[in-house]
């Protein structure tokens, strides 16, 4: 890209950022919160499995982050929620080592494509709430 359209491209980029409406923080309900994290700690229980056949040190770096969306599972996980926590969780490893075998032995490109980028996103959005 030339100069001129290097500028003329970032200045477009920074007018429609400028322009996008800010979005006002709404609380999450906490029943909310400890679902979404029961369900991050799933899926990258289903990840780091999956890395083990794969990527061995993508493994350790993906099961800290795990450990971390443990650890807010513990924060504010109310005792007598312990087995549908544990339910939330198995679910959600469940589906995401679904689709990363589907990913991944997949005869179908396109299919298994779709499977890939689901998974990346389902991962996304977990390690999305963590900061790095």
């Amino acid at each position: 890209m030339s100069g001129k359209k290097t500028i003329a491209h970032s200045l477009a980029l920074t007018t429609a950022l400028l322009s996008a409406p800010l979005a006002i923080a709404q609380p999450i309900d906490a029943d909310e919160q400890l679902r979404t994290f029961a369900t991050c700690a799933g899926r990258l229980s289903a990840v780091m499995e999956h890395q083990w056949m794969f990527d061995g040190p993508a493994s350790e770096r993906t099961e800290d982050l795990r450990d971390a969306v443990l650890e807010l599972v513990e924060a504010v996980m109310p005792a007598e929620r312990g087995a549908e926590v544990l339910q939330w969780r198995i679910s959600a490893k469940v589906a995401q080592a679904a689709l990363l075998r589907r990913a991944s032995f997949n005869n179908d490109t396109r299919d298994a494509a779709w499977a890939r980028t689901q998974a990346g996103r389902l991962e996304q959005e977990c390690t999305g709430l963590l900061l790095s």
